[in-house]
């Protein structure tokens, strides 16, 4: 798990590198447009759509590792190749490339902490897991940062091969691991055989939990990841009069908020109902998009606007740190042991298609409809609220509450040998 978690950080690290200059090194520095970079992050996004559904059943049938070494060398090509990319056609290509790795390599990744762990500690590692990719990347892009240099195109090459080289290194120690398989969760799930592996999109639209669980995870990540940069930014910039860089500084503020409350957040999660943890992430949402009216439609001082826009992203991260040990192992949980893979990149599917109409959606309502925008997206945390809490009447008792699981197997292992049930 340990070398898991390492080379985690080590991708998100050199993805933080580049990411957030991939529209300036394609518009500006390589000079190919402002319409070129859109479509370079179209591409990216659509590989990831296109390759995800066919990731699960490979990772099922081969292993996530062959998955998740192949995933980390075509993302470092794509890395790569971007960098020495001049052209229309060079550049597409490298980040069709590099999108389609970077998405494989998500449920390959969960996958093995799926299997490293048990019910008991799969919480934590996942929790782990979100609290290093936040690392990563935002050390990532503020080294980064102070790397880049407009003029010198020769500085965007270094970023993207420095990235290439966190792939590889990722693949040697992917190479290193040894998996063990991880005891089921009983429950109430579909049955846990080759033959249910093979049914695949069958069984899975079959699981009604699992289902309530993706249409769930799509209103998520709508709600608050598909405006980050999008919709919210556009939102903050013309009805709040927030400074570009101000933005900086509200992202800033989200990856403190999950980096200095992920593990205090954890203590509180572990132990409680994960569906009724979900639920309150969309009320706290509520709230964080309630002070974005504030910021953009209040009467108050541009300070008090700034600082209202500002909390609405670090509450957004208060809301990320308890999803994190909640959403992605509920959906190992609810997964019959041959089909983890299918389950994992099911999600990832829904993640993908939820970040690319999010901005879609949200980007013009954000920027000219600023009511309806605020008022939109009140209701759709409200309704994460709402869905949580009808998807809990769905999972087993262990689903909802893995603690109880772990107490069982505690009390299990060690009831003393021969001891006698006392009488009633």
């Amino acid at each position: 798990m340990r070398r898991i978690q390492a080379g985690n950080v080590l991708s998100a690290f050199g993805l933080g590198f580049t990411v957030p200059y991939l529209y300036v090194y394609v518009a500006q520095v390589r000079e190919l447009g402002a319409s070129t970079a859109g479509a370079v992050l179209a591409v990216f996004a659509m590989a990831a759509l296109v390759a995800l559904p066919f990731t699960g059943r490979i990772i099922d049938r081969r292993g996530p590792l062959p998955v998740l070494v192949g995933a980390a060398g075509l993302a470092s090509a794509g890395a790569a190749g971007m960098g020495l990319s001049g052209s229309v056609p060079a550049v597409v290509l490298s980040a069709a490339v590099l999108g389609a790795g970077t998405a494989v390599m998500q449920p390959a990744l969960a996958t093995m902490i799926v299997w490293c762990s048990e019910t008991a500690t799969r919480t934590r590692a996942f929790a782990t897991q979100f609290f290093l990719q936040n690392l990563g990347l935002g050390v990532g892009g503020l080294i980064g940062g102070h790397i880049v240099d407009e003029s010198r195109p020769s500085s965007f090459t270094l970023l993207f091969g420095i990235e290439a080289v966190m792939f590889l290194v990722l693949a040697g120690i992917a190479l290193t691991v040894r998996l063990p398989h991880s005891p089921a969760l009983p429950g109430r799930r579909p049955a846990d055989t080759e033959a249910a592996a093979k049914g695949g999109l069958r069984v899975l639209l079959g699981h009604r939990a699992m289902v309530q669980l993706l249409v769930l995870g799509f209103v998520v990540f709508f709600a608050c990841y598909g405006q980050f940069e999008s919709g919210l930014a556009a939102y903050g910039t013309e009805a709040a009069g927030i400074e570009p860089a101000t933005l900086g500084t509200a992202l800033a503020a989200n990856t403190a908020v999950i980096v200095l409350a992920q593990f205090l957040v954890l203590r509180f999660v572990e132990h409680r109902r994960r569906s009724r943890v979900i639920a309150s992430v969309g009320l706290i949402w509520a709230v964080a998009w309630l002070a974005a009216g504030y910021a953009g439609l209040g009467h108050g001082s541009q300070a008090m606007a700034t600082a209202a826009f500002i909390s609405t992203y670090a509450l957004f991260g208060l809301g990320e740190a308890m999803l994190s040990p909640t959403v992605a192992p509920l959906v190992a949980d609810l997964a019959p042991k041959a089909m983890v893979g299918q389950y994992n990149s099911a999600f990832a599917l829904v993640k993908q298609l939820a970040l690319a109409v999010g901005p879609a959606v949200g980007g013009p309502m954000g920027a000219a409809l600023h009511g309806p925008y605020i008022v939109t997206f009140v209701l759709f945390s409200l309704s994460i609220t709402v869905l949580a809490l009808r998807l809990g009447k769905r999972l087993s008792p262990a689903q909802d509450r893995p603690s109880l699981a772990a107490k069982a197997r505690v009390v299990a292992v060690h009831k003393p040998e021969g001891a006698v049930a006392p009488a009633r």
